[in-house]
Formats: structure tokens, sequence, C-alpha cells
């Protein structure tokens, strides 16, 4: 889950606003973190508890509900994706200098070789975790050659002078909107995880995913406001390039188009796997043994449609930061939907969801959609 949400989207968001927002940013990244932690710890349980995919409950809710989830999942998963192959195929023109739609073309090869690899999910898991310390170890070098103004982003983020709701809905959505606060829950129900025997686990995963990916979204977001403070403007083609071009030279630079491919890398896996999986409403082992026979296709056919779009439209900066907000946009709805499920004990069973969470959850339902009410009403 914290690799799915921390992409070239994640980056380049965080990089943009903190350009934009200067300390104040830290405001957003705050409520960003709550509202995290509430919606992860919400959608995993629930999807947990019940051992079945989202897409399945919301049908379980209302007929027919499931579909137009699906849809929306889907669809900006694969608007994501444009971006996460995009910013792999960025990764690789920092490091050796191809253009960025022949890197992206290669990025997408490479995770379709790691989906049709016979151990797939395995190898999925492992080398998300590989380049999940690749990630942090970058930034915390990053910010140890640095001079951070610590005292500034501790008191804005506090004390905002400047609160911006469409920055909130755009790294709301790119941390834990559309398919990627499903990731993780369906990831375990995947691995075999269903009931509320698992509870434990699933409360500890989703923790420890929010403080990853809370982790690097600070660190980044400390890095941006050195350069910002040193009087540097970040370049808007590839705003976070030019935080470690400014942090560290050429040698940062190099670094960071590490981070962007593996940024882009895991993101692509996470995204084609929960965007996929919105497609298989089966729920007996005979359906699932079909249905496996033909996710490779849909696997490989969404990865390619994501390259080819990226290949002939390009601007993948402009694309991540407006799809973040899309997938804001879908989070209230798919929120509301598991939150009314767990009033149903056909779905449920004997479990009684936490009162804390479902008052949380409601109130981030609430929030995230006035929010992006008035996000949309300040774009136009």
């Amino acid at each position: 889950m914290a690799m799915a949400a921390v992409g070239p989207g994640f980056l380049t968001q965080t990089a943009t606003f903190t350009g934009q927002m200067g300390a104040n940013f830290g405001f957003a990244i705050l409520l960003c973190i709550i509202v995290d932690l509430v919606v992860q710890l919400n959608v995993w349980r629930i999807i947990v508890v019940s051992g079945k995919r989202a897409q399945v409950i919301a049908n379980e809710v209302l007929p027919g509900l499931g579909y137009v989830l699906s849809f929306l999942v889907a669809a900006g998963g694969l608007l994501f994706n444009i971006g996460n192959i995009g910013g792999a195929g960025l990764g690789l023109n920092v490091l050796f200098g191809i253009s960025p739609e022949n890197g992206a073309v290669i990025a997408a090869c490479i995770a379709i070789a790691v989906f049709v690899a016979k151990n797939a999910m395995t190898v999925m898991d492992h080398t998300v975790q590989v380049l999940a310390v690749v990630k942090i170890a970058i930034l915390i070098y990053i910010i140890c050659v640095m001079s951070v103004p610590y005292q500034a982003a501790v008191t804005h983020t506090f004390m905002p002078t400047n609160i911006d709701f469409y920055s909130i809905v755009t790294i709301v959505g790119g941390t834990v909107g559309g398919y990627i606060s499903f990731s993780g829950g369906h990831r375990l129900i995947e691995g075999g995880m269903k009931g509320e025997k698992e509870l434990k686990y699933v409360n500890q995963g989703a923790l420890t995913g929010i403080g990853v990916a809370s982790l690097i979204r600070v660190l980044l977001f400390l890095a941006g406001l050195a350069v910002v403070t040193m009087g540097y403007k970040l370049d808007p083609s590839n705003p976070a390039a030019s935080i470690f071009k400014y942090a560290a030279g050429n040698f940062g630079y190099k670094f960071f188009g590490i981070l962007l491919f593996a940024a882009g890398m895991t993101s692509t896996l996470g995204s084609t796997f929960t965007s996929i999986s919105f497609l298989n409403y089966t729920e007996n082992a005979r359906a699932q043994e079909k249905i496996a026979k033909y996710n490779r296709l849909f696997v490989m056919g969404f990865i390619i449609i994501s390259a080819a779009i990226f290949y002939f439209i390009g601007q993948p900066a402009k694309i991540l930061v407006v799809v973040g907000a899309i997938n804001g946009f879908i989070l209230p709805i798919s929120l509301a939907i598991l939150l009314i499920a767990t009033m149903k004990k056909k779905i449920t069973g004997s479990y009684h969801h936490p009162l804390l969470l479902s008052i949380t959850g409601w109130i981030v339902v609430l929030f995230m959609a006035y929010a992006s009410v008035e996000a949309v009403i300040k774009l136009f």
C-alpha cells in the first residue's frame, strides 16, 4: 500500500505544493496523515472481515453499485498508471539520457515481466520491499546534506497562514484515493487473510503502510522546503527533480533518477494489481481458477494501454497532479459504501465495527466531499 502510494504522483504533488505554499503545506500533510489513518483502518478491516473484494461488498450494499465502483477505481487507476509509467520513464531519462517515452516503454516491459513470472505475487512483494528501502535511504541522504528550516515547518504545520483545499484533496487522493485505499486490503485477501482473527495483523499492516508513506512525504517536504527557502524556483515540468538537483548537484539529480524510477515501478505494480482486481467478482475457487487464466492478459493490456497513452500524450507532471485530485473525489464515495456495509450482517456477520472508526470515517467522508467541492470551485 505504501509503495503503491509513493509513486511519481506522490513525489510530484508534494514537490509542486511545497514550491507553491512553502511551510504552510505542512498543515495539508498533517491533515492527510490523519485522513489516511482513518481511511486505511476502516477499509482494510471491512474488506478482510468480510473476506470479499470492495466491488463485491458494494454490490451487496446495493445491486449494481459494485460495477459503478469498479469503473471509478479502474478509470482512476488507469489515469494514474499513465503517470506512473511516465514517471518511471522520466527516471530512466535522468539516469541514462534516453527519451521519457522510450523509458516508459522499457518500464512497461519490466512491469509485465514481473507479473507474468511464475510466482508473480511473491516477486511483486519482494521487488516493492527492496525499492522501498532505496526510496527512504535516498531521501534520508538528501535531508542530511541540507539545511532544513525545521522551526518554520513545525510552526506552519500547526498554525498555517494559508489553507488550500485543492492541495489537501490532491495529496489525500494521491495517498489513499481511488485504487490506493484498496491496494493493501485486496492484497491481503489475495494472500488468504480473511475473518476477524486477522484484525491484529490488518491494523499493524495499515499503520505501518501509512507510517512509511507519511515518513517519505515528510522527508520530501522538508527537502523541498529547504530548497524553496534558499530562494530556488522549482521546475514545473519536473519539480521533484529540482529539489534533488539544487540540494546535491548532478549527484543528487542522478539519485533522484533512481528514486523516480523506483517510485514509478512500485506504483505501476500496485495500480495494475489493484485496478485489475476490481474486474474480479468471483467468490468460489473454481471460478477463481478460470479468472486467473485471463488475469495476465488483463494485466498486460492495462500496462500496454497506459504506456501507449503516455507515449503519445506525455506531460507526466501535469497528469500526476490532476489525477491525484480525481482520485481524491472518488474517496468519499468508496469509503461511504464500505461504512454502510458494516451495518449489514450478511456482509460482515457478527463483526461489530468500532464506533470510533465509524464516526471518524463518516467525518472523513463529509470533509473530503466538502474539500472536493471547494477545490472544484477554486479551479473554476
